[in-house]
């Protein structure tokens, strides 16, 4: 069954946003992401000869993740 039906086709326009999306998308309105990337990457590591390191976009936001939910670095992991 390949075709959508008229129900399935009305449906998925309308999926519920879950508790993830909704707060990843406040996350996005409230802190000034580019702005402390920016502050902060003069100071970041860069990619040398051993271990790669992670985006700093990606660090920035699980360090946010940790403040908020009050995570230990394994338990952020």
């Amino acid at each position: 069954m390949d075709q959508l039906s008229f129900s399935d086709a009305e449906y998925s326009g309308k999926r519920k946003q879950t508790r993830r999306e909704k707060f990843l998308g406040e996350m996005e309105q409230v802190v000034p992401w580019s702005r402390l990337e920016r502050l902060i990457e003069p100071d970041y590591p860069k990619a040398g000869n051993g271990r790669q390191p992670y985006p700093l976009a990606t660090m920035l936001r699980i360090y946010f993740m940790q403040q908020w939910y009050s995570l230990s670095d394994p338990a952020a992991e």
